[in-house]
């Protein structure tokens, strides 16, 4: 598997990604200010915005369900540092490849002979099924993200007004974000994720002992005022639509400390809450 798949020594068509840039972005091996020009190019291309996600979704996806390894350019383990990347910018050898292949088809087989039916009806309402299924991309993006101790975010808190406006940009709608301080939550970042029909917003929250929430937002085709949990695990997302915006808050506190943030979150982005009361 490999991020580059174009010929190292021809440049990428006029218009197009440049696909080693992108995935230098997503090891974090770019210079702050080439960082700070991709992320410029995330914020106008959805192309590459997507790619982005695409790829990190797969780094977390590798390490959790086959236990891959990174190594750094001096050949020492980086298990104890940040979650590891599979990076392969040259061809990488037959048996790596045919490693990797094996370890996703033993996963696929293994997942789909574990949950059965199950499997088919969670996939089909990620697919569209459920009109509420943006709960369960939120919660997935919790568990692919707050993991992650030196990139957990793609802008940080300090460039807040940066990250409003280009997550504002990219989904056609203005956006802020709600305070959380009065819980002992502080705002981490934010980033672009795919969502089912268009892109999503993901706002990442932390408190003192390093506890993370997250705030997920898109799109919605429908416009509705219920009030839901989600439970995967110990993880519960309460979320909500409000004028055609979906919204999820996600972490793994107590189910009423959580609703009553959800709560709270709802009025001061505009929802009516008192409707679930």
């Amino acid at each position: 598997m490999s991020h580059d798949d174009h010929d190292p020594a021809t440049p990428p068509p006029s218009g197009a990604p440049d696909l080693r840039a992108l995935s230098a972005f997503v090891d974090g091996e770019l210079p702050a200010g080439e960082r700070e020009a991709v992320l410029e190019q995330l914020a106008r291309d959805p192309h590459a915005a997507a790619q982005v996600a695409h790829w990190r979704a797969q780094k977390s996806a590798l390490q959790a369900l086959c236990g891959a390894a990174d190594t750094a350019s001096d050949g020492r383990s980086r298990a104890n540092d940040e979650p590891a990347f599979i990076v392969v910018r040259a061809p990488a050898p037959w048996w790596r490849r045919a490693g990797l292949a094996a370890c996703w088809l033993v996963v696929g087989a293994g997942v789909a002979t574990a949950l059965g039916p199950f499997a088919a009806r969670y996939v089909g309402g990620m697919a569209g099924g459920d009109p509420m299924s943006f709960a369960r991309r939120a919660d997935i993006a919790y568990a692919v993200y707050t993991p992650e101790q030196r990139h957990p975010v793609e802008v940080a808190a300090t460039q807040e007004e940066h990250l409003i406006n280009w997550l504002s940009k990219r989904l056609n709608r203005p956006l802020s974000i709600p305070s959380l301080q009065e819980y002992g939550y502080s705002l981490v970042g934010g980033r672009l994720l795919p969502g089912e029909a268009g892109p999503a917003a993901q706002f990442m929250y932390e408190n003192a002992s390093g506890a993370r929430l997250t705030l997920y937002v898109t799109g919605i085709g429908r416009d509705e005022t219920a009030f839901r949990l989600f439970r995967d695990g110990n993880r519960r997302t309460f979320y909500w639509v409000s004028d055609h915006m979906g919204y999820a808050i996600s972490g793994p506190i107590a189910e009423g400390k959580l609703r009553e943030i959800a709560i709270d979150v709802c009025s001061s982005l505009g929802g009516r809450p008192e409707s679930w009361q």
